[in-house]
């Protein structure tokens, strides 16, 4: 038998044409793929999704991979792929893994990718290990004629599918296959000074002034709007004993003097000049949030502050990746970061570990540096939806600084949250939400103008 039998009865029952093209029996699609000799731009696949209210079938290009908070966009669904079990009984009369894209056949409802129907022909699994199904524009068309359409995957080249590696794992062949930068001196000097709990202000002001940028920035930052302090600053002492205080100037003299460790181009959604607008902005909101979730305003602050940095180690490590992110960014607006770093990152077996996402590989940097558990556990968790664990009041302060903040354009992804079901387990209500949107509003130019001194 050629054709899957459902599939077979379904073509004919609605007059549909096809084509068989007979192959080597192979062990799985990819190999079906390869021994076709045809280009991988003319095959389709079938990626079966299922929840508590039943299975849909996502049809998508072979080279793609699916954005799954596209697809909750689409359904307002949370679906998880099937596992090979439920696949192996709900498409029985197939061989493993050789599943169809034709979800009528099983009288499952499609989601179809809109590229898909643009294809002047389509290559397919049809249910055997030895045989391919194609089909023209029409006879396609046709065969989908049910589907939900929609933007399903990310957009660009390299998509690839690998399994997913342990952080350890992660840690491990991060600090093998690549110089890490150390963290810089004066970053050093000054997180240890704020362990230090009799330390001073007049030590804290002694060390920054030994390095006159890090000192007229930290200047700059007192003597802003944001403060409005109303007499003159002329010395960092004065500017944490009169206005910002020990821990706002020590974290934030801390994130100035951390960046230096990498070499970041400024422009882009990833940029630097982004980066420090999007992480000013999220440690704003979070010491704000910090007083009515019972945590401690520093730690919040150093969090929101410090939690991108797996970016900038990306974007250190690796430029030209870097630069394809950044650009993926931008043409991808609705995808989230972490199925972009899987599209870029994924498909080299020398980069995989990349792919899980630069908050894990910010939280390892921060571990490896040494910085407070909260800002390691708030870097690493923050792409982790649902976070519960260690220090989560810190992680999900970061995610609702950055749901509230990808409302108003700022940040590196822009798929919506669910605000209100980040807020409450923080304890805030939908009132506390609106009234940190109207902060965000007010200090917006202040803290853009600080961004842009820091970033130059």
């Amino acid at each position: 038998m050629a054709l899957a039998a459902r599939l077979e009865r379904f073509l004919t029952r609605q007059g549909i044409a096809y084509k068989e093209v007979p192959i080597d029996q192979v062990l799985n699609f990819d190999a079906a793929v390869m021994a076709s000799g045809r280009s991988q731009e003319e095959f389709i696949r079938a990626t079966p999704l299922i929840d508590i209210s039943g299975v849909v079938m996502a049809v998508h290009g072979y080279n793609t991979s699916l954005d799954m908070d596209l697809v909750h966009k689409l359904t307002g669904r949370r679906l998880q792929p099937l596992t090979a079990r439920q696949s192996a009984r709900l498409f029985a009369d197939c061989d493993p893994g050789f599943q169809p894209p034709i979800g009528g056949a099983y009288d499952i409802p499609v989601l179809v990718d809109e590229d898909v129907l643009g294809y002047p022909r389509a290559l397919m699994c049809c249910g055997t290990d030895n045989t391919l199904l194609e089909l023209d524009r029409t006879s396609l068309a046709r065969s989908l004629a049910d589907a939900t359409q929609g933007h399903l995957v990310i957009r660009g080249e390299n998509n690839g599918q690998r399994d997913a590696l342990t952080l350890e794992e992660v840690a491990d062949k991060l600090q093998k296959l690549y110089r890490l930068p150390p963290m810089p001196a004066l970053a050093l000097r000054i997180l240890r000074l704020t362990a230090n709990t009799e330390a001073t202000a007049r030590e804290l002001a002694e060390l920054i002034e030994f390095d006159p940028s890090l000192t007229a920035q930290i200047m700059r930052y007192a003597r802003s709007a944001l403060f409005n302090y109303p007499g003159q600053i002329n010395s960092v002492q004065e500017a944490v004993t009169r206005v910002l205080g020990f821990d706002r100037v020590a974290h934030i003299a801390l994130g100035i003097a951390s960046v230096r460790a990498f070499e970041v181009p400024r422009q882009g959604m990833l940029g630097m000049d982004q980066f420090w607008r999007h992480s000013l902005y999220c440690a704003f909101l979070c010491q704000r949030m910090a007083p009515k979730c019972n945590s401690d305003k520093g730690l919040a602050y150093l969090c929101g502050l410090l939690h991108n940095f797996g970016l900038l180690l990306i974007g250190h490590l690796f430029p030209q990746e870097f630069k394809e992110l950044n650009a993926l960014r931008e043409a991808n607006p609705e995808a989230s970061m972490h199925a972009l770093e899987q599209q870029v990152f994924g498909a080299d077996d020398n980069q995989q570990m990349l792919a899980v996402g630069h908050g894990a590989i910010g939280g390892i940097l921060h571990r490896l540096w040494e910085l407070p558990d909260p800002v390691v556990k708030a870097a690493g968790m923050h792409q982790q939806q649902g976070y519960h664990g260690e220090h989560e009041s810190y992680v999900l302060m970061v995610q609702l600084a950055n749901g509230l903040l990808k409302e108003k354009g700022i940040g590196d992804e822009f798929n919506p949250d669910d605000l209100s079901a980040l807020a409450s387990p923080l304890g805030l209500t939908d009132f506390d939400i609106n009234l940190l949107s109207e902060e965000i509003d007010k200090v917006s130019g202040d803290l853009d103008a600080l961004a842009l001194s820091l970033s130059s």
